[in-house]
């Protein structure tokens, strides 16, 4: 490796493969392991992982982090995806309880759910939590999301960032400025 190239430059080896006029990128080499095939059957499920990473970074607020320090920043992300898994089991077992796939339950269904039985569970006996767990479990099958097969998005940014400078001091110097008639840039 020569002394300007690090680990984080080096280039992925990648197979190209042509099914049905789209040319698909993999690092999956082996054709023996993955088949043109089976490739073609993962290609229609890419979106669920577009949708995966939106609610992971949209649903847990986790597209601004909070922390400052690296360490923190860290612990957040984590927090964020336990938080995520969480959710995704409970609606699993609802799923597995009442027969259906799982990616037929709604994501933001399961969390107003889980908002509106909160309290419910903080004040359930030990007695009655597993009969509340089936109400619950019930509740989250009722939000479905409809048939998406062969979904196809656009890759643009819907949502135009506000049009103000960033904060590039301290807020209170900032405010300090704005006090004194100057502008907060």
């Amino acid at each position: 490796m020569s002394p300007r190239t690090s680990k984080c430059q080096t280039r992925p080896t990648i197979r190209e493969i042509k099914i049905n006029k789209k040319v698909i990128t993999t690092t999956l080499l082996n054709p023996k392991k993955v088949t043109r095939t089976e490739l073609g059957k993962l290609y229609p499920k890419r979106w669920l992982i577009e949708v995966d990473f939106r609610f992971i970074k949209t649903v847990p607020q986790m597209d601004i982090f909070r922390c400052k320090t690296p360490d923190m920043v860290c612990k957040e992300i984590w927090v964020n995806l336990l938080e995520y898994n969480l959710i995704r089991k409970v609606m699993a077992q609802a799923a597995h309880r009442h027969n259906l796939p799982p990616r037929t339950l709604s994501f933001k269904g399961t969390l107003q759910q889980l908002n509106a039985f909160k309290e419910r569970f903080l004040h359930t006996t030990k007695k009655r939590l597993s009969t509340m767990y089936g109400h619950f479990l019930k509740a989250i099958v009722s939000h479905r999301v409809g048939n998406r097969s062969g979904r196809s998005e656009p890759r643009a940014v819907k949502r135009r960032r506000k049009p103000y400078p960033l904060l590039t001091k301290p807020r209170e110097e900032a405010r300090n400025e704005l006090r004194r008639g100057g502008t907060s840039a």
